[in-house]
This record gives structure tokens, C-alpha cells and sequence, in this order.
């Protein structure tokens, strides 16, 4: 409370003490300041006294993160000014301890250092001496001897020092004086001066005035009832007048603590004693403890608490039981043990909300301070971090401590933290605390974006649609926010020929692939480009992913037929002599597919007017043969039509007519592939040089046709292949297939040994052109290689 009367304008001590030492980069500064000052009042300036610059207040986060729960001072970051933040009472806070004072923490960052700031409260006059009751009652005997003391009840004044209760006054009379004790504090006695007369005056009544050493002095008063009593003329002694107890704080109720002993040498019912607790300055101490009135034993009565007492100061009185009682006093000083029965108290302030987990080792994150109720060794405390994580406890001053980074952090690994803080006293049993902790680590642009797979295969169709999604990628990554934000992008390359930006488009966001043009096999088979992955972090990260795109074919061709003979639209004329048997060769169809594999593998069929049975043709070979001998019956002229189809879905075809006519002699036959000989009767040196020159032409064609199968079955194509077993199978016209899982190849032998074909299609992919081996007339090996889209070849 404020003093009455005082002026608008506060006095306030105000004064530093450095400490003699200092521990570390820590320091202690002592201030004080009187209680019940106005808020914002000055203590002291906390920039000038550690010689800080008041710029770097607020810049370093210079704060007050320690003290008292509730914050009585704060510190003006412009200023540097410590000032009184709220109401301080004193009497409040302290009691009646001899110094009151306030201790708080103060931190300052970059670097980090700590200071400890102790304000002393000093006492203000602002309360009255004031008694227990307002009377007091003394029964005296009228035989007690002058100069007997008869203790009071002393005044209690809240404040400290010289504003406490200084003396006493009372009021005057012819038959008591005053005296006064002075220890821990002023008690008071009352004298007898003179003999008592009951017949005179059976009843005193005297005031007792209470003074403080304040300026202006305030005062307390009780009144004073003295009753005269007759005869008991001897008062119960103690044999001591000061005993001294000690109990451990917890222990069971009723357990006995000490027993006091005074004897009465008077007889009967006067010397009979019975002990009581006094009343004179009992308090506290009456309602903890209490007496048992014919032994003398002192018992608790309630659970003691070393933390809230450490010390009880105890009168007891003892009395006889005359008819006007005598009664005699003694102290009881009862010192309270120490149990462990506290547990560390953990209190943590926060520096930083959340970590970079690219954090340096030492980076400090909050403050941590202990604190233990208990006593001497059952008040040090041991703190440590119990669970396994990347920080560590680095001690500041006494039990306070920084809570630091320790290791490195990684938020995709652990985006937070639990941070696990024990404290444990050296009590014992020993007691503990533990308080957690949650750090939060937030991302850095530490990760690229990564594609699941490192080549992507793409497989479209030719004539797919523009503007089609043609496929989707993805990268995953591992960061958040726009750390982890992705975008696509075609990844441009110099080395790379094709027009890739008219080719293909990626959605940035999506990373979807469009097609911006339709794809034909027959130009184009494979193409091979890279998509790039951006993170939005700064500095961006990204990564590359190859992306072949591989074009499948469609039966978008229909087959070519090959010179000599046209197309659809004309007649080409053949003849075969009337005598040609079952079997006569008469023509062969050759034609050619753009597309590849099964699109491309082609079969002849003949279209013969009805009832014309004469000629056959070789499904696969495209050989017109006679099925057997002519008859008179046949016709002289014989119209062909042959449709060559495709093996596609769906399938599509050509057409070429033949004219077939029927001669009478040999001579009169001629081809379009050889002029056959005249047959001489005898056997000349030409005909043996010919015998020969066909033996080594078929020697050396089955030579190229084993190793052609040698070089096929052992080559390896670096990107695309994959081998198993062959396959060869025989066809009922004489032709025999030979195929793998990625070609085939049908190879046609015709009875005529001077025409035979070997017809290589290859499968739809890997992309390969066909291959047409010929073997003519000439004796001669030529290997044509077929292009999508061109003019077809035939080698004869």
C-alpha cells in the first residue's frame, strides 16, 4: 500500500554493484528500489551499466527471460532504461525475511550471453504495529515478589528493518513498569514495581502502545487487564528456559518430538502442573504442534513442510492448578529437517520457433533453467537430455543452461523433434522431472527432384491424333512448399537434328507429353529426347530423365507389285508350251509392303474364272505353276488375275492380271526372267563348263545363306534387341521360315534352280528395313535393302 500523505514525486534509491568476479561472458548487476513506486519508474540503465550499445538492444533481442512468475520489471530497448513494470509490495513477496530481493535473467543474442540482474525491494513505512487482540488479561497474585516479569503479547508490524517495531509505551501507573527483549524482535514485559493489594484494587486495567522506528512513527495499542489474585505463592519452573527440538518435515501426525518437564513446590492442587501451548506469538506454530497438558510431550498435530517453514519458535507455558493459578514460560525452538520430497521444477523459453535443418552446430533454440524446492544437497540437480537427438544442454550459470543444435538435421528424415529434458536432484532417494520439448526443422532446397525410372520408353501408334497426351512423368520431390514445387521442361539438345519443339509439347505443371503432329513408322521409327525437372527452391535443383519415343506401325500400305509386271489396270502376257507338265514354272509375282513385320508379310492368291483348275501359285512364293498336263479340252489363252494381300488388320491388297498363252512348240515360249537353251543331243565342253559354274554358284549360295544366319543369330542391337530361341518351319509349297522373337525371315526355293528368292521381313520393332536377297540367271548374288516410302527394287 502507498504511505498516506506522501508526495506526488517517488524518492527511489537507486544504485549498481558490480560483481567482483565475472563467470565467463556472464555478469550480476545490483540495483534497488523502494516497494510501492509508481509503474515505470526508473531502476537503473541496463546499457550503460554493462556497456552495451542501446542500438544493438533490439537487433540482438535483448530480453528478460528469468525471474519471478510474475514480471515486475521490464527493460525500455530504446533506452536501455530498467523500469518498475507493475505494483510491488514488498510484505507480499517477502514476508518478514530481513532482505527482499528479485532476481532476473536477462539474454542477449549474436553472441549469446546471459546476465543476472538482482533488485533489492527496499521497505517503506507503509504499515501499523498491530497486536493479536485488542486485550490482554494478566491474573497476579497479590503476594508475587517485586520485580516479577509477566511476558506480553508482542505487536506485529509487516515492514522491515527500522520501519518495524521499534519500542513500547505504557501507560503510567504506580504499580507496573515496562521492559523490553530484543532478539529476532522487540517482546515486551510487564514489571511489578510495587507490591500488589487485592483489597485495594482487585482489577488494573493499564494500555499497552506499540511503536515502529518509521518516519513519521506509527503506532498500535491493546488494552491491559490485571486481575489481583490471592495466596498460590509458588509458580511451576521449567528446568530450562530455552530447549531446542529438530524434526524431519513429512512425518507421520502425532509423532513426538520433545518433552518439557517443570515442577510446583507447592502441595496439592498447587503444585499440581499441566503444560499449554502459549498464545502469546503462537501463529502458525499452535495450529502445526501441540502439548499434551500432564506430560509435557510436544506432538505435530499437521504435516510439516521444510519448504514453507524451516523453523518454528514455540512458547509453552506451564501452571499449577490453584484456585488462582501460577503459571511460568519457556521457549521451544523446533528446527525442521530436510526431506527430498521435491521433484526439479523445468522451465524453458524459447529462442527460435522453428530450425533450419541447414542449421550450424552451436545455433542456440531456447533456455532452460532448474529449479528445486528442496535443500542443500536435495536441491542440486543434475539436467541432461535423455533421449537420442541431434541437440545437447550446454551449461550457462548454475542451473541454468542453452539448449543448442548438435548434429546435422534433416526435415525429410525428421520434420520434427522431441526433445526429451531430465533433471535429477542428488536427494535420496533421488527425484526427477522431465519436460519435453518440440522443435520444429524447416526445409531447405536440399534435394533435386528425382524421376522413379532413369530411361523412359514411350510406344505410340503412327497417325495417332495431334494434340494426344502420349505420356505422363513424374518426379517426386522431397522437399516442401516451392522447395518441393516441380516443373517440367524439354531439355533442348544441340547434338539432336530433329525439330523436337513442332515434334512434341510438355504441360510444365502436369508433365504431360503431347504430340504435336501425327507420326508415320515408314519416315520416322524412333526418336529420343530429355525432359528436365525444376524445383522452385532458390537456387532451383532439377534433374533429367531420356525419354525414348518408339513409333509402332500401323497397315497404312498397300503392297507394290515389282517390275516387270504393272499394277492393277494392264495385261502382261506369259506362254507355256502345250507339252509342259504338271508343275511348269510360268511366272513368279514379286511385291514389296512399306509397313514392316506382319503388316508387311505378303501371300498371292489367284482369282480364276470359274472352272479353270490349270494353274496354281505359290501362297508365300508368288510361283505360277501349271497343276497338270494341258488336254485338248483347255483353253488356248488363259486370263490371270493375282491378288497379293498383306498380313495387317485390316488387311489390305493389290491386283495384276496375266494373260497365260498356250503354244505348240518350245521354241515359241518366252519369259520375262530367262531364254531357256536349245537341248543339244551331245554333251559339250560348254554344258560341262555350265554344270560347274551352277555347282559353285549353289555352293557358294548356301555358304552366304548359313553364314547370313550365322551373323543374324549372334547380332546384337545396343538399345532395342532382345534374343531368344529361333524357329524355322517348313511350308507345303517347298519353302521353309526361319523367325526369331524380333525377325523372320521366308526363304523360297523354286524347282527351277536358276530362280530362287530369299525374302527377309523383319519384325515391326526394332525398326529395320526389309531385305530381298535375289539369286538370277546371271549367277550372280545381290542384296537389296527396301526403304519405307521408295520406289521398291527387285534384283534379277
Amino acid at each position: 500500500m502507498y504511505l498516506q500523505g506522501r508526495s506526488s514525486s517517488v524518492w527511489m534509491h537507486v544504485f549498481m554493484l558490480l560483481d567482483c568476479y565475472w563467470r565467463a561472458v556472464l555478469g550480476q548487476l545490483s540495483y534497488s528500489v523502494s516497494e510501492e513506486v509508481n509503474p515505470r519508474t526508473t531502476v537503473g540503465n541496463v546499457s550503460k551499466d554493462l556497456k552495451l550499445n542501446v542500438q544493438e538492444l533490439e537487433t540482438r533481442m535483448f530480453q528478460i527471460v528469468a525471474g519471478s512468475r510474475r514480471k515486475y520489471f521490464e527493460v525500455n530497448l530504446k533506452t536501455g532504461v530498467l523500469y518498475v513494470n507493475e505494483r510491488i509490495d514488498r510484505e507480499e513477496l517477502c514476508g518478514g525475511e530481513a532482505k527482499c530481493a528479485i532476481n532476473v535473467e536477462a539474454v542477449i543474442n549474436n553472441p549469446l550471453k546471459l546476465y543476472r540482474l538482482e533488485i533489492t525491494i527496499l521497505d517503506v513505512n507503509d504499515n501499523s504495529p498491530s497486536f493479536l487482540g485488542k486485550t490482554q488479561e494478566l491474573n497476579i497474585t497479590e503476594i508475587t515478589a517485586v520485580g516479577t516479569k509477566f511476558p506480553l503479547h508482542p505487536a506485529h508490524d509487516a515492514d522491515v528493518g527500522k520501519n518495524t517495531i521499534h519500542s513500547y509505551r505504557l501507560s503510567p501507573n504506580e504499580h507496573f513498569s515496562l521492559e523490553t527483549q530484543r532478539g529476532e524482535r522487540v517482546t515486551p514485559e510487564l514489571v511489578l514495581q510495587k507490591v500488589l493489594d487485592r483489597e485495594k484494587e482487585p482489577v488494573i486495567r493499564l494500555s499497552l502502545t506499540a511503536m515502529d522506528g518509521g518516519t513519521p512513527a506509527k503506532t498500535g495499542t491493546m488494552d491491559l487487564t490485571i486481575n489481583v489474585l490471592d495466596i498460590n505463592d509458588n509458580a511451576p519452573e521449567f528446568g530450562k528456559t530455552l530447549y531446542k527440538a529438530s524434526v524431519f518435515e513429512n512425518v507421520t501426525i502425532g509423532t513426538s518430538i520433545i518433552t518439557l518437564t517443570a515442577t510446583d513446590l507447592d502441595a496439592g492442587t498447587n503444585g499440581q502442573v499441566f503444560y499449554s501451548l502459549s498464545a502469546v506469538g503462537g501463529g502458525k506454530a499452535n495450529e502445526l504442534f501441540a502439548i499434551d497438558e500432564k506430560t509435557g510431550t510436544v506432538k505435530n498435530i499437521k504435516n510439516i513442510d521444510f519448504e514453507e517453514n524451516n523453523a518454528f519458535e514455540i512458547r509453552v507455558q506451564a501452571s499449577d492448578r490453584a484456585v488462582f493459578p501460577m503459571t511460568s514460560h519457556a521457549k521451544l525452538l523446533i528446527e525442521v529437517l530436510d526431506v527430498n520430497d521435491n521433484a526439479p521444477e523445468i522451465t524453458v523459453t524459447s529462442l527460435l520457433n522453428t530450425v533450419k535443418e541447414d542449421a550450424s552446430i552451436g545455433t542456440a533454440i531456447a533456455l532452460v533453467s532448474v529449479f528445486d524446492k528442496d535443500s542443500s544437497k536435495n536441491a542440486m540437480v543434475n539436467c541432461k537430455i535423455s533421449n537420442n537427438v541431434p541437440f545437447k544442454l550446454e551449461s550457462n550459470y548454475k542451473n541454468y543452461y542453452s539448449l543448442v543444435v548438435d548434429g546435422p538435421l534433416d526435415r525429410e528424415k525428421a520434420p520434427h523433434y522431441n526433445i526429451s529434458i531430465t533433471a535429477v536432484d542428488e536427494g535420496s532417494p533421488p527425484l526427477s522431472s522431465t519436460s519435453i520439448i518440440l522443435v520444429h526443422v524447416s526445409d531447405v532446397n536440399d534435394n533435386k527432384p528425382h524421376f522413379s525410372e532413369s530411361t523412359i520408353n514411350i510406344f505410340i501408334k503412327e497417325n495417332s491424333p495431334t494434340g494426344a497426351v502420349i505420356k505422363t512423368v513424374s518426379a517426386d520431390d522431397e522437399d516442401t512448399d516451392q522447395n518441393g514445387k516441380v516443373s517440367y521442361s524439354l531439355l533442348q539438345d544441340n547434338r539432336n537434328s530433329l525439330p523436337l519443339s513442332s515434334m512434341i509439347n510438355i504441360n510444365s505443371e502436369t508433365g504431360d507429353i503431347i504430340s504435336l503432329q501425327s507420326f508415320n513408322h515408314e519416315e520416322l521409327k524412333t526418336f529420343q529426347f530429355k525432359v528436365q525437372a525444376t524445383d522452385s527452391g532458390v537456387p532451383p535443383l532439377s534433374s533429367n530423365v531420356t525419354v525414348n519415343v518408339l513409333i509402332l506401325d500401323e497397315n497404312d500400305n498397300i503392297p507394290t507389285i515389282l517390275a516387270p509386271y504393272s499394277e492393277h489396270g494392264s495385261v502382261n502376257s506369259e506362254t507355256i508350251p502345250y507339252s509342259a507338265e504338271a508343275g511348269y514354272f510360268v511366272a513368279k509375282i514379286r511385291a514389296v509392303d512399306a509397313d514392316s513385320g506382319y503388316n508387311a508379310l505378303l501371300s498371292y492368291h489367284l482369282s480364276e474364272p470359274k472352272g479353270n483348275n490349270l494353274f496354281r501359285i505359290g501362297t508365300s512364293t508368288g510361283e505360277i505353276r501349271t497343276k497338270r498336263r494341258m488336254s485338248d479340252n483347255d483353253l488356248k489363252t488363259h486370263p490371270l488375275v493375282v491378288l497379293v494381300s498383306d498380313n495387317g488388320e485390316p488387311s489390305l491388297s493389290a491386283t495384276v492380271s496375266i494373260e497365260v498363252m498356250v503354244v505348240e512348240s518350245t521354241a515359241d515360249v518366252q519369259t520375262q526372267f530367262r531364254h531357256v537353251p536349245i537341248k543339244e543331243d551331245s554333251f559339250s565342253d560348254l554344258n560341262l563348263y555350265l554344270l560347274i559354274a551352277i555347282v559353285s554358284v549353289s555352293v557358294i549360295f548356301l555358304l552366304s545363306l548359313i553364314s547370313l544366319i550365322a551373323v543374324r543369330c549372334h547380332r546384337t542391337d545396343g538399345t532395342f534387341s532382345r534374343y531368344s530361341a529361333p524357329m524355322i518351319t517348313t511350308h507345303p509349297d517347298g519353302s521353309w521360315s526361319y523367325s526369331k522373337a524380333t525377325q523372320q525371315y521366308d526363304v523360297c526355293f523354286s524347282s527351277d534352280t536358276l530362280k530362287s528368292d530369299v525374302v527377309v521381313f523383319p519384325a515391326p520393332f526394332p525398326p529395320a528395313d526389309a531385305e530381298l536377297i535375289s539369286i538370277n540367271g546371271g549367277d550372280t548374288f545381290t542384296r537389296t535393302q527396301t526403304l519405307p516410302n521408295k520406289e521398291k527394287v527387285r534384283s534379277h
